[in-house]
């Protein structure tokens, strides 16, 4: 159906993210995750940053592009929380791109360029209260307001990677109406 270029959070590729892929699979699509740590994974969002500072947030975003360089561009992208940040960038500048799920976060769009591209549908997933997302906040209300086809889902709760059931953040509630909504969407590309 279709190709799916997931990238993960700052605790790295974790169980939870291969799960969540393993759901997209199952509902008939392709998923890619490629792991932007080489293998590490972290047990907090703390350790994980702490490696994200180090190496840069601009290494972190060009690892994704350069993963995505060999897979088909006719691709939605998809990233949680730091995996926003190629995910966003190649669904705004790749050619071809056929969707965004933007997980946890969401980034201002003048970063990768003028404007939200046309034609490219977007969702943005969060927890209303999340700490972590309200400095993201005002981004995804710009996105969705200047994007014809761009949706916002705030989830009641303040978890920041509720979507990821290999950590003690996970709502399987949420999680789970989050997981329908991304394949509806993935559906309908």
């Amino acid at each position: 159906m279709t190709e799916v270029v997931l990238f993960h959070h700052s605790q790295g590729l974790t169980p939870g993210v291969a799960a969540f892929a393993d759901e997209l699979r199952a509902a008939g699509h392709t998923v890619h995750t490629p792991d932007l740590f080489d293998g590490r994974t972290f047990g907090s969002l703390e350790e994980g940053m702490g490696y994200v500072e180090e190496i840069g947030f601009g290494e972190i975003t060009e690892r994704g592009v350069r993963a995505a360089e060999h897979l088909p561009q006719n691709a939605v992208y998809a990233g949680f929380s730091l995996g926003v940040l190629p995910a966003q960038k190649l669904a705004q500048t790749r050619a071809g791109a056929r969707g965004a799920l933007l997980f946890h976060a969401c980034i201002p769009v003048s970063e990768f360029g003028a404007a939200w591209p046309d034609g490219v549908p977007v969702q943005v997933h969060a927890k209303e209260a999340d700490p972590f997302f309200a400095e993201d906040i005002d981004a995804a209300r710009a996105l969705v307001s200047d994007c014809a086809d761009a949706e916002m889902f705030l989830y009641p709760g303040d978890q920041h990677l509720f979507a990821d059931s290999s950590l003690p953040s996970h709502d399987p509630d949420a999680a789970k109406l989050l997981t329908q909504r991304a394949i509806e969407f993935l559906g309908s590309r």
